[in-house]
This record gives structure tokens, C-alpha cells and sequence, in this order.
């Protein structure tokens, strides 16, 4: 299995929302198999055929993409036609045919497709970004630009690392309110989720309940099928989260 599919937004035909597993790559350990990252210490070869393999199974090519090196910031970029971006962490278009991804190997995806002004999103959320509220500040871009409501949207909060794996000290833990952290009994140490922290911030925005998935597996749990970037301290490969509007067939 190369990918999976939001089943959520499967229900539009015209919409690909997937993100990639490790499966069905050419790359070698720590990067076995299918590491999608481009800024990684795996051959540039494997990568590049990594990539062919992943964007072939889904039926597009890697012209058609736009996205870039994330950098855990709030930055979002409006896509109007293919190519690598520096310095943005979120990718909106409106321009069928044209696919935006993101980057994960513990952070958060957030695919969202606007049905109303025919638009979509991918956002990468680590715990900085989510802090300064990416996910909020990407529909509030796709509000200014394409005129997105919360009404019409959909979203899909994708594999990250989850919370009973995601331990961190009190320097992080404090931009967090108490409901997305835990702390551990006899320490300063907390737990993090990150998948409820950026659900609540779709929900604060006006988006139904029953028009967001959120993903039931982990980066951390399932290292069959996910890279961990916590898990493997650093030395592993990249998944991508991918959504677009597919152009009419003629």
C-alpha cells in the first residue's frame, strides 16, 4: 500500500486527497522504503524515483506539484502553477489540475477542500505551527483570496505522531491550552496532541463537525506503514500528504 485516501473527501470524485505510507520505494534503511524528502541524506536517485513511484500510483506526475521545504512557520503561499517554495508551511490553489502537498514525518497534515469556490490546502502543522495557528491562518487566506466559507469546507486532519507518544518539556506545553496536554504524574513533562489541537482550530473557524476526518493512525505506533522523525531520532525519510482538483477529463 503506497498511499491512503481521506475517505472523506474520496466522496468527491473530483478531489485526490492522499498521503504516502513508506511502501513500495526503492531507498534503503534508515530510509526503507519510499522517502518522499527531498532535503533527507538518502540518494537523490531513490528519491527522485521514489516520488515518480508515489505520484504515478495516484495518476498525476510530479509537474503538476506544487510545495516546497517546510520550515515550522505560519506562512502560507498561494499556488498558481507547479514548482519547489521556500520558507511556507501551507499551499492553497484554486487551479485544477494543480496538486498541493506538504511534507511529514511526525507532524501534522491538514488536507482542506472549499466545494463552493472549488479550492483546496495542504498544510503542515508541527507544535509551532500549530501554536500560531497555521490551520486558522490558511482558511483565513483561502477566505481573502478565493472567498472560501466555513460551510462548504472539508478537511482531513492526516497521520501524525500522537499524543501518548509526543512528550515535551514545559517550553512547548505552555502555548497549548489544557485540553490538547497532559502532564505526566511527578514531572514537568507533558503530552501533546496535536491532531485535537488543529481539529479545534477547524471547528473555532466554523467548520461542521461531521465535515472533518481526523486519522486514526500513527506515526509513532504504526512503524509499519509511517516514518517518525521522534521514533527514529532524525535518521529516516518523509511522507507527503497530497490534495487537488483533478481537471475535467475531455
Amino acid at each position: 500500500m503506497i498511499y491512503r485516501l481521506s475517505k472523506l473527501l474520496s466522496a468527491f470524485p473530483e478531489v485526490l486527497a492522499a498521503e504516502s505510507t513508506r511502501h513500495g520505494g526503492v531507498s534503503p534503511a534508515p530510509y526503507e522504503s519510499l522517502n518522499l524528502g527531498l532535503h533527507t541524506n538518502d540518494a537523490p536517485q531513490h528519491v527522485r524515483e521514489n516520488r515518480r513511484r508515489f505520484f504515478a500510483a495516484l495518476g498525476i506526475s510530479e509537474d503538476t506539484i506544487s510545495g516546497g521545504h517546510q520550515v515550522h512557520g505560519d506562512q502560507v503561499f498561494v499556488a498558481t502553477a507547479p514548482g519547489l517554495q521556500e520558507g511556507y508551511d501551507a499551499f492553497i490553489t484554486q487551479k485544477k489540475g494543480l496538486f498541493v502537498t506538504v511534507g511529514i514525518a511526525d507532524c501534522t497534515p491538514v488536507l482542506i477542500y472549499d466545494t463552493g469556490q472549488q479550492a483546496v490546502a495542504a498544510v503542515h502543522a508541527g507544535w509551532k505551527g500549530t501554536a500560531l495557528g497555521i490551520v486558522r491562518k490558511t482558511l483565513e487566506a483561502m477566505h481573502t483570496k478565493f472567498g472560501t466559507q466555513a460551510a462548504d469546507c472539508y478537511a482531513w486532519v492526516g497521520t501524525c505522531i500522537d499524543e501518548c507518544s509526543y512528550e515535551v518539556g514545559v517550553e512547548v506545553a505552555r502555548h497549548f491550552d489544557a485540553a490538547f496536554k497532559t502532564q505526566l504524574e511527578g514531572s514537568e513533562k507533558f503530552t501533546l496532541d496535536l491532531k485535537a489541537a488543529n481539529k479545534a482550530l477547524l471547528l473555532q473557524w466554523g467548520i461542521p463537525e461531521s465535515q472533518i476526518e481526523v486519522s486514526p493512525y500513527s506515526t509513532v505506533l504504526n512503524p509499519e506503514d509511517y516514518f517518525s522523525h521522534r521514533r527514529e531520532h532524525g535518521l529516516t525519510g518523509r511522507m507527503m500528504a497530497v490534495i487537488g482538483i483533478r481537471e475535467p477529463e475531455k
